[in-house]
């Protein structure tokens, strides 16, 4: 089938073998190469069309993008042709990174202007979400560590998207890596009308998709933390499913509020609240400074847990302290409760939630604390931030109360993950899974998130895109498995065998891979260092971030 780019046409398609609409008349062939077959979208500035080389061989499929300014305005046609110039521009200069469209031509004809990308086959995310729902917090991580890449090479390029959203990311079918796409120029919200209007026509053309651009970039003023601002509304949307406007703002600051929507860890939280700062001052600056509070995320959870473990150890104090027939006893003080060793302080690094601990003995103080009151002349203390939250579901807090007994973990077997996987559960997070025999198991997706997996036999396993964040992986037999797009981050891989497998776009960010077996393994695309390397067994077959086959 051809089909017909002039816009008033009634009848565009036609048959696969005519030159001239059997509608219009309008010629069919663009630039007396291109044909197209069918549109993908359109708007009052133009359309796309997915199209056929006829001058390569096997007719490959591209995108071809139609800028049809609708007004005899010469001032709107010059701002036009400048608008579709500079992102043919951009494209040439973004294109040669494999996660954007390669610029494949460019021309102008009947006083319309047209772009051939690269055509790339594949679900947006925003299509991805309607079909498959919400992201999981580790889906945003690994969303983060693939996307961000990306927008560092764009930005060294000296280039601003101003456009990124769910939409305009596309998942490829091809190698399942994320592909960002519309580059600037042509945008659908712009109507017949604004033709005589030019700047109102400026405006829409370049401000971008409202609810997902910053007020610096609504005020015509983009930097590059305005893409990051998009990242982490982005980000909203994958966890959520919900769009800025169905989300809503607070009606004092303008920030959207998502928090009462989510159910993520507060360092992640952390993360996407400094990204959706609206003030540009109080935003991260680069996609390097984001990738960096990810890395120490884990870091930070570590010395939280640290002084949630600390606060509990202070409470029990006070309590026995209470006891006049009891004595007080810790790592940092030791009295009798009727004693009299005059005043200690603890002190903490600066800006710690413990920074404010002091503790006072034989002066009353009364210290609330979560339970009840310190009794006068007991051990008391004051702390600035007195609970520690390891997750966030809506408005709600978390109790750090270390007198909840924790749950026994179910002992697995083979058969009976297998079982509850094909019913539908992902989460195996924190479990005991050592020494399982799953070989050639199909695992697509599986979150095992800090969970003991030494000795497992993953030989010729399906994980692509699974969580083994923070896993025990010690000698676990992973010859040939594909771990595609899977996270590893601070995994213990100390003498795994990784043989043959697919680390395809994975992500090994600190992880352990002391006597690693990684002879044979493509890491091109894998997140991983030289140090990390230095300590694994490579040979001349595995294929180095560089590029190169062989040793460092």
């Amino acid at each position: 089938m051809s089909y017909c780019v002039n816009p008033s046409c009634a009848q565009p398609k036609n048959p696969n073998n005519v030159a001239v609409c059997q509608s219009c008349g309008s010629q069919l062939r663009l630039n007396k190469r291109y044909q197209p077959l069918g549109i993908l979208g359109k708007g009052g500035f133009g359309a796309t069309f997915g199209a056929a080389d006829l001058a390569l061989p096997g007719n490959p499929i591209c995108v071809v993008k139609q800028l049809r300014p609708a007004t005899d305005d010469p001032q709107v046609y010059k701002m036009a042709k400048e608008l579709f110039e500079r992102e043919a521009e951009t494209l040439g200069k973004v294109g040669n990174h494999p996660q954007v469209p390669r610029l494949l031509d460019y021309f102008e004809q009947n006083k319309e202007f047209y772009l051939v990308q690269e055509y790339v086959k594949g679900y947006n995310l925003h299509q991805e979400v309607k079909k498959k729902g919400p992201f999981s917090e580790a889906g945003i991580q690994q969303f983060l560590t693939e996307l961000l890449p990306i927008l560092q090479y764009i930005h060294s390029q000296k280039v601003i998207h101003r456009d990124i959203k769910p939409a305009n990311l596309i998942r490829s079918q091809k190698d399942r890596k994320l592909v960002l796409i519309d580059f600037g120029a042509v945008k659908n919200q712009v109507n017949s009308m604004v033709a005589n209007n030019t700047q109102t026509a400026f405006t829409a053309f370049a401000v971008g998709t409202a609810g997902f651009a910053p007020p610096e970039q609504m005020a015509m003023r983009p930097v590059y933390a305005s893409d990051i601002y998009a990242v982490g509304v982005t980000c909203v949307y994958l966890l959520t499913a919900k769009t800025p406007k169905d989300i809503g703002c607070d009606p004092e600051t303008g920030e959207i509020a998502w928090e009462p929507y989510v159910d993520i860890s507060d360092s992640l939280a952390k993360v996407l609240k400094k990204m959706l700062e609206v003030s540009v001052k109080h935003r991260y600056k680069s996609a390097q400074e984001v990738l960096d509070a990810m890395a120490m995320a884990p870091y930070e959870e570590g010395m939280q847990d640290s002084m949630t473990t600390m606060i509990t150890g202070f409470k029990t104090s006070a309590q026995s302290s209470s006891n006049p027939n009891s004595s007080v006893s810790t790592g940092l003080v030791s009295s009798s409760a009727t004693g009299s060793i005059g005043r200690m302080s603890t002190q903490f690094p600066r800006g710690s939630a413990m920074s404010s601990v002091s503790t006072e003995i034989n002066q009353p103080v009364s210290t609330q604390v979560k339970g009840g009151v310190a009794a006068p002349g007991s051990v008391s203390y004051n702390i600035a931030q007195g609970e520690a939250s390891s997750r966030r579901r809506g408005k709600a807090k978390a109790s750090s109360s270390s007198a909840i007994p924790k749950k026994k973990k179910k002992k697995w077997q083979e058969k009976t993950l297998l079982e509850a996987y094909d019913k539908g559960r992902r989460d195996f997070t924190h479990q005991e899974l050592k020494e399982l025999n799953l070989a050639k198991a199909f695992l697509p997706g599986i979150n095992c998130y800090d969970s003991k997996l030494n000795r497992i036999n993953f030989q010729g396993a399906e994980l692509s895109r699974a969580d083994l964040g923070r896993t025990d992986l010690s000698n676990a037999v992973m010859k040939n498995a594909n771990l595609s797009e899977a996270y590893l981050g601070y995994a213990n891989l100390n003498g795994a065998d990784l043989r043959g497998a697919n680390l395809f776009g994975a992500n090994l960010t600190y992880a352990n891979l002391q006597g690693a077996n990684l002879c044979g393994v493509d890491l091109s695309s894998a997140r991983i260092t030289e140090a990390q390397l230095s300590v694994a067994k490579t040979n001349w077959r595995t294929v180095m971030p560089s590029g190169k086959r062989g040793f460092w």
